[in-house]
């Protein structure tokens, strides 16, 4: 019993270490494998084989119903029925996507207000929402503007300015 409690414990141990390490051990046959068990050699699929194997294989022993080869039996099931089941939600997790992350490009269009003012052929500061979040941007305009107008944005030169006009209402 106290084998299949020691293999128990370590693949605990090992889970505990795909924290802490994860994509090593795929790496490490410097992609000879690549393709070849896509994601079957991962540590979290090895740890919940191994703690699952020990954990089932002491419950078979310490109950009495099978010996140490039906123990070692009940263990590989459980074992490879934990790595199956450990691979499928990995797979789930790697396929979970967020949201587009938002580029400069998706100010064109936007209104904000100035916050500091604009003089003819110069540079002043507004800001814009992109994606909900406040952006304070520096801003170029045709025409001098106050602060606390709303305004447009007709161009995204670069990241960090845009070119706007007043919203006229």
């Amino acid at each position: 019993m106290a084998w299949f409690l020691g293999l128990g414990i370590t693949g605990v141990v090992l889970l505990a270490l795909s924290l802490v390490f994860d994509g090593v051990l795929e790496g490490a046959f410097g992609g000879a494998l690549d393709g070849l068990l896509e994601g079957w050699l991962s540590l979290p699929v090895i740890a919940g084989f191994t703690a699952m194997t020990g954990f089932a294989g002491t419950i078979a022993l310490g109950t009495g119903w099978t010996g140490p080869a039906g123990a070692a039996g009940a263990g590989a099931v459980a074992g490879v029925g934990a790595g199956w089941l450990t691979y499928r939600f990995s797979r789930a997790l790697m396929r979970d996507r967020t949201a587009v992350t938002p580029r400069t490009d998706d100010l064109l269009g936007t209104s904000g207000k100035v916050v500091t003012a604009i003089p003819a052929d110069g540079f002043g500061e507004v800001l814009l929402r992109l994606a909900g979040q406040p952006l304070k941007c520096a801003a170029r305009s045709a025409e001098p503007v106050a602060r606390g107008t709303e305004v447009w944005v007709e161009a995204v030169p670069t990241g960090t300015s845009v070119v706007v006009r007043p919203v006229d209402r």
